[in-house]
């Protein structure tokens, strides 16, 4: 997976952009598979976004999925046209 590891608590400094394809609708399955282990396992997933300086990704723990957004612990979000990828 591309993009330079950031801890969670960076995501609020990241300018984060529309990725280059929208994997949105492609990722939906696979980001609510990764929030249902989150809160039934507590396992994390690694998560690659689009940012102004570049992919980033994060490993952490998906506590809600939305249609325009992922929210990660402490209120974080994540558009979800810019993912890239995640796994888990």
């Amino acid at each position: 997976m591309i993009g330079e590891l950031i801890l969670k608590e960076e995501i609020p400094n990241c300018k984060i952009i529309q990725a280059a394809e929208d994997h949105s609708n492609e990722l939906k399955e696979k980001l609510e598979n990764a929030m249902r282990l989150g809160n039934e396992f507590k396992s994390k997933a690694v998560i690659a976004f689009q940012t102004e300086d570049g992919p980033k990704k994060v490993e952490t723990t998906v506590w809600a999925v939305t249609e325009n957004y992922i929210q990660l612990k402490n209120g974080i979000l994540i558009p979800t046209k810019s993912l890239i990828d995640i796994e888990y």
